[in-house]
């Protein structure tokens, strides 16, 4: 594995999110000392907090999968989640609902998951659900340590038993049809393969690997941090603190100086100059390479964004935690949104209630409500949001109501719509919080890489980088940036 040379002794990391805090994480706990610069005044990153009337809203990722990821970060410091995070497994980890007004509790308890598929669909799909979950369990184990968490140096990487055993399994067919040879109940199909929009790919058309997602979510367990999902980063960042680790908050980098092939500095917005031997870069793609003054050499397909509309209401309805709402389309779903570059004419939404796990996240007698509906990023579809937002935000609504969710709008007392402008100013590319999508040539040693061309001591870190988008991914790439550190 090829690493970042010279003197390692500091490290600035750029970046308080969970790749930064990761990355530092593991630095401090392999002796070197680490500063991390973030322009905002708390950590988070994309996993940030806005409070407002009293509601807690977590403004990036909802859905926690993967903790022993968060937990090993926290071991490299002698701590652990216990010590830090009060985790509450939900069950059902997510409630779909469909079309036709059918609903389906997805437990990732073997035994409780097979009873619901039959109840739901029939003992012959229960017993496909009983193969489906043994095959994404040998897709994941085949995956994780020898394409997940790797680093990747070339292509050739790529040669090891481990990708025989992939290709065996099927991973470089198509994700529907691979679904499709366990369960023959379309409702059930969407249910296992809708987690590859997470990567930016249609379902239908995504390499069967990703199916590793799914396992994630239906199998390995989803789970809620007491407190909300911003309690990961100001965990991660406490023990960060408490090991040694230097924050600097409210101080964006406005310059990295350099000398020859190395980074020298950094200098945030106000003028303060750090120095140190390496550094880790964990902004997305086009900040950093606005920062090293590059012009990537390759165009990259960026993933399909998200409108989300945060809620706080004076009534709940699901007493789900997460529900997933289908629309009666599904593939032309994706052909809209990723293709034409149009919104969803009959959308499959994500509600998410946290409240119905943590109540402390609203005022008393108070609920919130997280909305998201895919929709085209800006380079697909260049959709003027100042003008149609408050227009999609009442479609929305009338959808929910259509949908069960009867009285929603008139329950509303706050409310915060994030489209895809929104994330834009952000920093976030295409006006995708998303990143790259996972295409096959944006995948593993094809997404672009942690070690940065023609630098000898810069890293990246973060969804845009290896291994790719979702939590998880981006726990393991400060890992992985780390570990192109201290080898």
């Amino acid at each position: 594995m090829r690493t970042v040379t010279g003197r390692t002794d500091h490290v600035v990391v750029v970046g308080a999110g969970l790749a930064g805090l990761t990355a530092a994480l593991h630095l401090a706990g392999a002796g070197r000392r680490v500063t991390v610069v973030e322009r905002a005044g708390l950590p988070g990153g994309r996993a940030g907090l806005h409070e407002v009337a009293g509601y807690r809203i977590d403004t990036g990722p909802t859905v926690l999968t993967m903790p022993e990821l968060v937990d090993e970060a926290l071991h490299a410091v002698g701590e652990s989640v216990a010590d830090r995070l009060d985790l509450i497994p939900l069950h059902p980890a997510y409630r779909a609902q469909f079309a036709d007004g059918s609903a389906l509790d997805v437990h990732t308890d073997a035994a409780a998951m097979e009873e619901e598929v039959r109840r739901f669909a029939g003992p012959a799909e229960a017993a496909g659900y009983r193969r489906l979950r043994r095959w994404l369990t040998e897709v994941y184990r085949a995956e994780m340590h020898r394409f997940i968490d790797a680093n990747f140096d070339s292509p050739l990487d790529l040669l090891s038993p481990e990708l025989a055993r992939l290709a065996a399994l099927g991973g470089f067919g198509r994700l529907g049809p691979a679904i499709g040879r366990f369960l023959a109940d379309e409702r059930l199909r969407r249910v296992f393969s809708f987690q590859a929009l997470y990567a930016g790919l249609d379902p239908r058309r995504a390499l069967a690997l990703y199916a590793v997602i799914s396992y994630m979510d239906t199998v390995n367990g989803v789970w809620f941090p007491r407190g909300g999902m911003h309690a990961v980063p100001t965990a991660l960042a406490d023990a960060a603190a408490g090991a040694g680790v230097t924050f600097h908050y409210n101080a964006e980098v406005a310059e990295l100086e350099r000398r020859g092939d190395r980074i020298t500095a950094v200098r945030t917005s106000d003028g303060t100059r750090i120095e140190a031997d390496a550094f880790v870069l964990t902004p997305d793609l086009p900040v950093v390479h606005g920062l090293l003054g590059h012009h990537p050499r390759r165009r990259l397909r960026w993933s399909p964004s998200a409108v989300v509309l945060h809620a706080g209401t004076t009534r709940g309805w699901s007493n789900a935690h997460h529900t997933i709402s289908f629309g009666a389309a599904w593939h032309g779903t994706f052909t809209e949104i990723i293709r034409d570059g149009r919104l969803m004419t009959d959308p499959s939404l994500l509600i998410t209630r946290p409240t119905a796990t943590d109540p402390s996240l609203a005022p008393d007698g108070r609920e919130l409500h997280y909305v998201l509906a895919p929709c085209p990023n800006l380079r697909t579809g260049p959709i003027d949001w100042d003008r149609i937002g408050p227009a999609y935000r009442d479609e929305l609504l009338g959808e929910l109501e259509r949908r069960g969710f009867t009285g929603f709008g008139a329950a509303i007392e706050e409310q915060q719509l994030i489209t895809p402008a929104d994330w834009a100013a952000q920093g976030h590319a295409a006006g995708t919080p998303f990143s790259a999508a996972h295409t096959f040539a944006q995948t593993g040693p094809f997404r672009p890489r942690n070690l940065v061309r023609g630098l000898a001591n810069a890293v990246l870190a973060g969804s845009g980088t290896t291994p790719g988008v979702g939590v998880p991914p981006v726990l393991l790439s400060g890992k992985l940036a780390a570990r192109r550190i201290t080898g």
